[in-house]
């Protein structure tokens, strides 16, 4: 099964402080475990790394760089999606969702995965089956 990583999910992974982070190292396990294949996007990416920088330390950035990035496909965000993705938040039109979350949608409807990882309200809005599944 094909699952995106959105930053919710790397964040409560890697914070041990964090209210999710028992099911989020329980899912992670159970996924390393299994025959999943992860996926990301470079925008993920950029705002994983910032968050883990600002909320923990450069230590957290370099155990996410070194431990968890080997395992994950990367889809480099190229002009097509961004732009796609910009106009999406333009009529979304609401402040709770963001440009990283909309280009999280259309990557994954362009590569077709329906199952995310994450603590993020907005990706079962938008139809994805979401993991933990008491998210």
């Amino acid at each position: 099964m094909n699952i995106f990583v959105d930053t919710s999910a790397f964040f409560a992974v890697l914070d041990a402080d964090d209210r999710m982070h028992a099911p989020a190292r329980r899912e992670w396990e159970r996924a390393l475990n299994g025959t999943e294949t992860f996926h990301t996007s470079s925008y993920v990416l950029v705002e994983t790394a910032a968050l883990l920088q600002r909320k923990i330390g450069m230590d957290a950035v370099r155990v996410f760089t070194r431990d968890i990035l080997p395992v994950i496909n990367i889809t480099w965000v190229d002009e097509a999606i961004h732009r796609s993705s910009h106009h999406a938040l333009l009529v979304a039109g609401r402040r709770d969702v963001s440009l990283v979350d909309c280009v999280s949608f259309e990557i994954m409807r362009r590569i077709r995965i329906d199952t995310a990882f994450c603590f993020d309200p907005h990706f079962a809005e938008q139809g994805f089956l979401v993991l933990p599944a008491a998210a």
